[in-house]
Formats: C-alpha cells, sequence, structure tokens
C-alpha cells in the first residue's frame, strides 16, 4: 500500500508550515505530498495567514525537497487556462527532477472564485474534459513540432508546446464519483483514478465504472491506479486520539466510520480492508498541519506494519 500525505492549506497553513510537513514527509518515508488548490477557508475559524497558490507552493517545495512526488488533489480547471498550467507543471516537474504530478478536477467551491473574482461558469465538466486533452496534448507533441486546438472553450494555434516536462508522461489524476462521465475521463485521460472521501460501501462499485469504462475505450483497466483519499486521525490511545478528533472539530466515532481512524491498528486494519477492494494507493488527509508527531506515529505505528 502506497501511502501519501495530503493538506488542506487554504484552512490556516503558510509556505514554511507547508515545507515542514513535505520534509517530515519525506524523511518519514510517505512516498508523496499532495495539497488542494484552493483560496478560501471552508467554515469558521481564524482565516490567517490567508490561501497559498498551490503551484507557487510546489515550486518553492520541489526546490526544498529531493525524493517525495508533490501534486494536487485537485486543480481547479476554472482557475488557469490551461496553456499556462501545462507550462506551470512542466516548469515545477523540471524544478522537482520530475516528481510532479497533475490532479485536476472542474472545481466546485463558488464562495472561493465570488471573493477573488474568478469566473464560475454553471456548467464545467466540458472545461476540464477540454483541458485534460489540451494538455496531454501540449506535453505529448514531439519537440519541432506544433500543436493547435480547437475547442469549444480554448483554442490554441500553432502553439510551440514547450516546455516538455522531465517526466513523459507526467502522471495525471481525474478523480469523483460521477456514475458515466468521471469513469469515462479516466479511461481516456488518467495514469489514476482517485476517490475522495467517499462512503466505504461505494469503493468498489466506482472502480468498477471505471473499469469498464477502461474496457469500453479498449484500454486495459489495470493500467490504472485506484487510489481513495480519507481524513486521517490517529492516537496511541484512546485520550490522545480524542484530542486530535478534537483539534479538528471531528467527533470520533465519526471519523472511525468515515475516516482511517483510532489507534495505529485501527487504522491498519482499514488500510488493509481497502488493499482487499483493490485500492493500491492511499492519501491520508491530516487537517492539522503542524501536528508533525501524528506523522511520526502512522508512519512508526502504521505504516511499518504494512
Amino acid at each position: 500500500m502506497d501511502l501519501r500525505i495530503f493538506t488542506e492549506p487554504q484552512q490556516g497553513a503558510s509556505y514554511d508550515d507547508q515545507l515542514a510537513i513535505a520534509q517530515r514527509a519525506e524523511r518519514l518515508g510517505f512516498s508523496a505530498f499532495f495539497r488542494s488548490d484552493h483560496f478560501l477557508r471552508m467554515g469558521g475559524g481564524d482565516p490567517l495567514p490567508g490561501p497559498t497558490d498551490a503551484w507557487t507552493t510546489l515550486a518553492g517545495l520541489a526546490r526544498e525537497t529531493s525524493t517525495i512526488r508533490l501534486g494536487t488533489l485537485v486543480t481547479s480547471a476554472t482557475f488557469r487556462h490551461p496553456g499556462i498550467l501545462a507550462v506551470q507543471v512542466a516548469q515545477v516537474d523540471a524544478m522537482s527532477g520530475g516528481r510532479v504530478e497533475l490532479g485536476l478536477g472542474a472545481g466546485w467551491f463558488a464562495e472561493e472564485h465570488a471573493a477573488y473574482g474568478v469566473p464560475f461558469p454553471a456548467k464545467r465538466f466540458g472545461l476540464l474534459e477540454e483541458q485534460l486533452e489540451l494538455i496531454t496534448g501540449l506535453w505529448g507533441t514531439p519537440v519541432g513540432e506544433t500543436y493547435s486546438f480547437d475547442g469549444k472553450h480554448y483554442q490554441l494555434t500553432d502553439s510551440p508546446a514547450l516546455p516538455k516536462p522531465v517526466q513523459q508522461p507526467v502522471p495525471v489524476i481525474v478523480g469523483g464519483g460521477g456514475p458515466r462521465r468521471t469513469p469515462r475521463l479516466a479511461a481516456r485521460f488518467a495514469t489514476e483514478y482517485n476517490q475522495s472521501f467517499p462512503e466505504k460501501s461505494e469503493v468498489v462499485p466506482q472502480m468498477n465504472r471505471v473499469r469498464a469504462a477502461c474496457e469500453e475505450a479498449g484500454r486495459n483497466p489495470d493500467d490504472l491506479v485506484y487510489s481513495v483519499a480519507f481524513v486521517a486521525c490517529v492516537g496511541k490511545d484512546e485520550a490522545e486520539f480524542a484530542r486530535r478528533a478534537a483539534a479538528i472539530g471531528r467527533e470520533p466515532a465519526e471519523l472511525r466510520e468515515h475516516g482511517l481512524a483510532g489507534t495505529p491498528a485501527e487504522m491498519v486494519d482499514g488500510l488493509g480492508a481497502l488493499a482487499e477492494q483493490g485500492i493500491t494507493r492511499v492519501y491520508l488527509q491530516c487537517l492539522d498541519i503542524r501536528d508533525l508527531e501524528h506523522l511520526d506515529l502512522i508512519a512508526e505505528e502504521a505504516m511499518a506494519r504494512l
């Protein structure tokens, strides 16, 4: 089981906070550090220090880490023109020596768009589909050739399709729980299909929809990595678990039901159940970004048992 750390910096984290947790995750042997791509805090609480841009942050982390993989879960298609995003991701991939992954989604949080003046069209799936085609098309164009795209939402004419990322291809993550269109997008463009915070009973049925879409598209379903993201909240005993649950504003019973939570042994059992269902990668959402001892406990008492 591949374990990755996933954070929500819009809830209150500076670049230095993110650097600290990324470097700790690297030292402990987690395979990747991922962050959300949001510009507004969700819920109440202290709004400081304010948002940080996902790709600016990852560019910095690319130069201050050496082995851990870096990415977004997920970048919103509404935030950046896909031509510019292709350049940004390729550059950060080069800055990291080929350690970047792009999670791309349609976007959903209307309030953050209003807060920063970003257009938020009612229908966004078409934007996402064209962005996936355009970005992968730019990266896949041979050096010395040009790339043009004539879509409903985006048009490119004779682009030099530069720069190229170090990785060929950059891993692309498509996620969501849609029953038809999302599986088709994953089958067409994705390296990895992710379900973020699903009902645990829905993991296998949704995965089967993606596998069926791959077969329909003539792609081997086993070519995809199948992953999930769940809140992680672990304590060495019940008192420590309850303290960590309270720190993120959650109830212990609810976390046990919907996340990977409780004692380290309970987390291992939960990961084992996911592995039996065919999941090979798990993003552990760590909501208290400054609680680095939480990562230590997960690595020493849960990851080590795997």
